[in-house]
């Protein structure tokens, strides 16, 4: 494991000084509602402005539509983005995760049809990998997929799957063989289904304030032609591995309620704040630059050649701790009635905050997995 200490560089500090004028003149403070860092709402017209300025796909490669830059210069880009609560949930998946995995295990059919697209900012993909019944065992998937003519019949269902009744495609982890002598890491395999698939229903899981995000998936004999099958067929755990690594370790795993503690001092502007208030603002900078300082280096290290896997499972568990500790400590100071119809900016996002805080935890992989990576990781 190596954490070693990173500083911007001034062509660095350059892009981050362009993507805050950008966001002044798009988001004026007080014109928008600030979202809550990745579980932000769609906006095509942001994301298609956004890929405008070639902050989308920055990292693929510029014959499919990308820029050929650097982790670190999307790391700055996103984390203006999250900062801000700019509305980037259209392109948000595509863009971290599946434009890259895309571009590692994909055909080059696979790579002209989605790339270009996703570095325009017109099309939205989801995760497809938990299912109703695995926990955090995901290796345990029951959807099957089954040879046809020409392509997959797959039936099973997928959970907790974010943005779908939105988006256009999905990533989807299945089973194309049994399991052979136990080993259930073996036989599977990634498709990219279309969301609007015949036999495909999406059913809604609100959160507690009724506002949308998560989703059941459900597929019944749901056809994927061959050329949608990603990667190759039974590979489908080592690519999925490697996709998690896309998850973890960014902007986005500390910087969910960073809106939250900003809109709580905005609203105490001019006032003196009492010492238990100075000493969890204190607590929670010196937190804040920390995780900020190694989630900079994991993407230093991924320019580099490094595949920082511990150490990006290590940035999740502890950023997503801070996130709820940083709610936890608010609680404590403040004495209200979380309403989402409130007239306080602060007020509504500490509601929103704390309704879906705690799936904060389990996205990405849960403590206890996170946990786990590292142990095996550190003992390798």
């Amino acid at each position: 494991m190596d954490f070693s200490p990173t500083e911007l560089t001034p062509a660095e500090l350059e892009l981050q000084a362009e993507v805050r004028d950008f966001l002044d003149a798009e988001l004026p403070r007080g014109s928008y509602e600030p979202a809550l860092g990745m579980g932000a709402p769609n906006d095509k017209e942001f994301s298609k402005k956004m890929a405008a300025k070639g902050w989308l796909g920055m990292a693929l490669p510029k014959q499919y539509g990308g820029h050929d830059r650097s982790a670190v210069d999307r790391f700055i880009v996103v984390e203006e983005l999250l900062r801000s609560g700019a509305p980037i949930g259209y392109h948000w998946v595509a863009d971290r995760q599946t434009g890259s995995v895309i571009n590692r295990f994909g055909t080059e059919e696979q790579r002209e049809r989605f790339l270009p697209m996703i570095c325009r900012g017109e099309i939205g993909f989801s995760i497809g990998m938990s299912e109703p019944d695995s926990g955090s065992d995901l290796a345990s998937v029951s959807m099957r997929a089954e040879r046809g003519a020409n392509g997959w019949i797959m039936n099973g269902s997928k959970i907790w799957t974010s943005s779908a009744h939105e988006n256009d495609f999905f990533v989807c982890l299945c089973r194309t063989s049994p399991i052979e002598d136990g080993n259930k890491h073996q036989g599977l395999s990634q498709m990219l289904v279309d969301l609007k698939s015949p036999g495909l229903e999406i059913n809604g899981i609100p959160f507690l304030d009724g506002s949308p995000g998560f989703n059941e998936v459900v597929m019944t004999d749901v056809f994927v032609p061959d050329e949608l099958v990603l990667g190759e067929v039974g590979m489908g755990w080592a690519q999925n591995t490697s996709e998690l690594a896309y998850e973890r370790g960014g902007p986005d795993r500390w910087l969910s309620t960073f809106g939250v503690l900003e809109q709580f001092l905005a609203m105490h502007e001019g006032t003196q704040l009492g010492d238990r208030a100075v000493e969890m603002l204190g607590g929670s900078i010196a937190r804040y630059w920390g995780l900020r300082n190694l989630s900079l280096t994991v993407a230093r290290m991924i320019d580099q050649g490094g595949a920082p896997s511990v150490e990006s499972a290590l940035v999740k568990e502890m950023g997503t701790r801070f996130e709820q500790d940083t709610l936890l400590k608010l609680t404590e100071l403040v004495d209200l009635e979380p309403s989402p119809e409130s007239a306080s900016m602060f007020e509504r996002m500490f509601t929103a905050a704390t309704l879906t805080g705690p799936s904060f935890t389990i996205r990405g992989g849960t403590i206890e997995i996170l946990r786990s990576v590292a142990a095996k990781g550190l003992r390798a």
